[in-house]
């Protein structure tokens, strides 16, 4: 992770951490890094003093120190960051739908899904939704026959 310290062409200047530079400069470039004191998308990088760490400080795990307060706008701002949260907020909505109308109309086959697919693909057993678990190298091999399947959608709330 890196640590930027960034200014807008208001000269209101904040923090943000960034998985790379790559990121940065891909983020800055489709205008998602905003100032959350004004909202532009007007932001480059401020000149920033290296942080140096000695013999003494290696192998310890400190935490990064927190960034710079700055003071809250009196509205969010309403620039790209929050519409792709918004974005992001249905696209997952969506996706929950999908999966909880195929575990309600699909039977739910368990470990026997890549026989029973095959068995449907190749007209043993009469077609019908169904969903279940195939390892990795099950799926492919069923993909490999010409075998539609696809992986129900998780979301990180399924993971708790």
């Amino acid at each position: 992770m890196i640590r930027y310290a960034l200014h807008c062409d208001r000269s209101h200047e904040f923090e943000s951490w960034f998985q790379s530079s790559t990121a940065y400069e891909s983020q800055v470039k489709r205008k998602l890094v905003t100032c959350p004191i004004c909202g532009s998308a007007k932001v480059d990088k401020a000149i920033m003093a290296p942080r140096i760490v000695g013999k003494k400080g290696r192998g310890r795990a400190t935490p990064p120190p927190e960034p710079a307060s700055t003071p809250a706008p009196e509205a969010a701002p309403s620039g790209p960051t929050s519409l792709l949260m918004a974005q992001e907020r249905e696209l997952r909505t969506k996706l929950k739908e999908l999966r909880d109308h195929i575990v309600k109309n699909a039977d739910n086959v368990g470990e026997r899904f890549a026989n029973e697919a095959r068995a449907m693909h190749y007209g043993d057993k009469e077609h019908r939704p169904i969903y279940g678990e195939a390892s990795p190298e099950e799926a492919k091999s069923l993909i490999d026959e010409g075998i539609e399947v696809s992986p129900l959608p998780t979301l990180p709330e399924d993971r708790n």
